[in-house]
């Protein structure tokens, strides 16, 4: 790995995991690369979580925080959960481990918008970031610090840290650098214009920068990132992509949007990736994505030709396209740049492009308000991630779901979310692969008809329109009718009977 770490006096810092691991103490806040299963570190956690067990069972208490840029994998969150070494955790996860631990009380979570995570760390929120632990693909000559495959949160991190711990992973293709697109977002009121007015502009260099005093040790890897791969298209996810590029075409032919559309966003997961397959044989060219993950979709497109340039601030890649991605990394430094999260969610610059967003849910309630992270309005699930960046800011917000779940146990669309991440202010379109609901321009009692009309599931749709229909006659007022007494009598039933029915 010697052409990895170019930089002299860093290569007198290697050092095994284990003997990295022991410069992290008990109550320390630890920053750590990675965001989406990518670019996370892969051996320091993992040599952390042995000795937190050691530590455990010698009667000590050991217990770190730990701020990410986004979900990490189970090489880093899965492991420190299990053996319960993880007091505080921020803005977003999606392991299992960890999940059962907040879920349990165990974990302190605070779930927040990706956009503001830099900032309540920066701001001492969380008290000292005592060590950063970040992969990197290379340290140059300069000590320039090559991203790989997510850049997220990493730049704050180096900047914030007082230690800084450093995986050079030989895995990431060396062929990332050029790729990034970095800089510094210093705290108010020192901000200044985010001067990105179409995605391809870059503002920044293409390496991270940390000062070299504060690099206590650098542990050389060689293992993949983790990713799933997505699950084949079924009928529901085609329906939902086909229904909102319906949509996306009658806005062109009403001269609301050009055959390039605008900079879309595109959440993770299987249905936002079946949306970016719909898109292969759409009418629509030389599209371009201004989001925060590139998933197997994107890299489809532009590799059709569809989309000219994709920015974001990680990769969220199956097994297979991460090797095509390693592959051949120099051709899609022409069409793909990875920067900060705090730029590529930044309000400023989503609302400046007028981005599409299209975003998952686990649930909307009549009038458009959107649960993203609660089951039965008390269980966590993974996080509101970036979804509220981009809802909020987007020149059209679109969310998309399933209309059922669990075997239609569960109903999409209720009465009344059990938990609100995104108002009804914040939802220009819901689609379910019932149809879909435009609810621009619409008062609350036109969008409650049209949500239930378009979205609903036939199994419970009749139980929507009672609840409308008695909401009508008992509310204490019509603008937003509401039976405050039989709103979550769905939630309820699900929890008494295992069913919404």
């Amino acid at each position: 790995m010697g052409n990895r770490i170019a930089n002299a006096e860093m290569r007198k810092k290697v050092m095994s995991a284990s003997d990295a691991a022991a410069l992290i103490q008990h109550d320390d806040n630890v920053g750590t690369s990675g965001f989406t299963g990518a670019g996370y570190p892969k051996a320091v956690p993992g040599a952390l979580a042995e000795r937190i067990k050691r530590a455990t069972e010698a009667g000590e208490d050991f217990r770190v925080g730990i701020m990410t840029g986004a979900s990490t994998a189970p090489e880093l969150d899965g492991v420190l959960a299990e053996v319960d070494g993880v007091s505080v955790r921020m803005p977003y996860q999606s392991d299992p481990a960890t999940r059962n631990r907040i879920n349990q009380g165990t974990i302190d979570y605070t779930d927040c918008h990706l956009s503001h995570t830099t900032q309540t760390v920066s701001r001492g929120f969380y008290g000292a970031l005592d060590v950063a632990v970040i992969e990197v693909t290379a340290i140059n000559e300069d000590g320039g610090l090559v991203p790989a495959s997510s850049v997220g949160a990493n730049q704050t991190w180096l900047h914030d840290a007082d230690k800084v711990i450093l995986e050079v992973n030989s895995w990431q293709s060396s062929d990332l650098e050029g790729m990034a697109d970095i800089c510094y977002m210093p705290l108010p009121p020192h901000r200044q214009p985010i001067m990105i007015t179409k995605p391809s502009d870059r503002i920044g260099e293409t390496v991270m920068r940390v000062d070299p005093s504060k690099v206590i040790a650098i542990v050389e890897t060689d293992a993949p990132d983790r990713n799933t791969p997505f699950k084949p298209l079924d009928e529901d996810s085609k329906a939902i992509a086909g229904h909102l590029l319906d949509f996306l075409d009658g806005e062109v032919k009403a001269g609301r949007l050009s055959k390039s559309l605008l900079p879309m966003q595109s959440g993770v997961g299987n249905i936002a990736n079946a949306v970016l397959a719909g898109l292969l044989d759409s009418p629509f060219e030389h599209m371009t994505s201004y989001t925060e993950v590139i998933q197997d979709g994107m890299i489809d497109l532009i590799d059709a030709g569809k989309v000219d340039l994709a920015s974001a601030t990680a990769f969220s890649l199956s097994p297979d396209y991460a090797e095509r991605m390693n592959d051949e990394a120099a051709k899609y430094k022409n069409s793909i740049i990875l920067r900060p999260q705090d730029i590529s969610n930044h309000p400023e610059v989503i609302r400046r492009l007028g981005v599409i967003a299209m975003n998952g849910l686990i649930e909307a309630d009549i009038y458009g308000n959107v649960n993203s992270t609660h089951i039965m309005g008390s269980r966590m699930q993974n996080g509101i991630g970036g979804s509220g960046d981009f809802a909020r800011n987007a020149y059209l917000s679109c969310f998309v779901t399933p209309s059922t779940a669990k075997g239609g146990a569960i109903s999409a669309i209720v009465p009344f979310v059990s938990h609100v991440d995104h108002t009804e202010h914040d939802t220009h379109v819901i689609v379910t692969e019932q149809g879909l609901a435009d609810l621009r321009g619409l008062a609350p009692r036109k969008r409650a008809k049209v949500i239930i009309e378009k979205c609903a599931h036939p199994d419970y749709r009749p139980m929507l329109e009672e609840y409308y229909e008695r909401a009508l006659k008992v509310a204490n007022g019509l603008h937003t009718p509401h039976d405050l007494e039989m709103a979550h009598q769905m939630h309820r039933a699900f929890l008494k009977t295992g069913s919404m029915r």
